[in-house]
């Protein structure tokens, strides 16, 4: 029997889940696939924007638009036009429900469940084909999908479902399990405006000795922006500006060395509390 299992829609960016469609089928297959939902969630932006993923007896098809992705899984016999004419059913529907500041903005998992309704009243419809011939129209959406294919995901690309990495994996750091690349920091507080401020305050007043004032800059930096290894360079500056100032003794009065130092370790500091994002506690219900 060909029929749709379920639906879920997530935020490309970060791989949120915003709604998902209630499944009650809890067979080992379902269970497996349910690991390959998480996953594709966590690579969708590096994926085009109309894929399938054939898992053997299942098809786990999506598309993205707007930065929300819409998934969903089918039996392997479900027709493709019928697969894609749901999920562009649940784009429109979600498009027209839920503004962008919404969706963007969220931040718990599932905050948009009231959705389930919609998925599960359409999801109804699209297995009882027989009732979608005066509903819908597939001629456009076959027509579409002979000139721009879904994309077949390798199952070699995107690795096992027990954590072997693969061409896609990228490197995740504690529960936030995001792209270094991608990975933001948390908001700005106070201390850490004040630290900016100081630190490019000495980097302006090192200007004249060239080299000196570059360590200002690389706080600044390391202040504004997540890279690998974060902490260790910011802690190695700090290092560098106690050794240009012990250099620079004779040239600087007590109060001058004092006060590059102190703000050194203050934006050093800031550097340390301020750390990367991560998801909510419960992001993987």
């Amino acid at each position: 029997m060909s029929v749709i299992l379920s639906a879920s829609v997530i935020r490309v960016r970060d791989g949120l889940p915003l709604s998902a469609s209630t499944d009650y089928e809890q067979s080992t297959g379902m269970q497996e696939c349910r690991k390959y939902f998480k996953m594709l969630s966590r690579k969708l932006a590096q994926l085009p924007d109309r894929c399938t993923l054939k898992t053997g007896r299942y098809n786990i098809n999506f598309i993205s638009s707007l930065g929300v992705s819409y998934m969903m899984l089918c039996t392997e016999n479900y027709p493709n036009v019928l697969a894609f004419s749901f999920l562009d059913e649940l784009q429109k529907e979600f498009i027209t429900t839920y503004n962008m500041t919404k969706t963007n903005t969220a931040v718990r998992p599932y905050c948009f469940i009231e959705f389930d309704n919609f998925i599960q009243r359409t999801k109804q419809r699209y297995n009882n084909p027989r009732s979608l011939s005066t509903k819908i129209n597939l001629s456009d959406m076959q027509m579409e999908i002979k000139l721009r294919p879904p994309y077949q995901i390798p199952m070699c690309e995107l690795g096992s479902a027990n954590g072997v990495t693969s061409a896609f994996s990228v490197d995740y750091k504690g529960a936030g399990k995001i792209s270094s690349a991608h990975q933001r920091l948390e908001p700005a507080t106070l201390s850490g405006i004040v630290a900016f401020i100081l630190s490019l305050l000495c980097g302006a007043l090192n200007l004249i000795r060239g080299f000196h004032a570059i360590e200002s800059l690389l706080q600044c930096y390391l202040l504004v922006y997540y890279t690998g290894w974060r902490n260790v360079k910011s802690f190695l500056t700090l290092g560098l500006i106690c050794l240009c100032n012990m250099y620079l003794y004779e040239l600087r009065n007590l109060w001058q060395l004092f006060f590059h130092v102190t703000v050194g370790a203050f934006v050093t500091l800031q550097i340390w509390l301020r750390q990367a994002q991560g998801k909510a506690p419960d992001y993987d219900v």
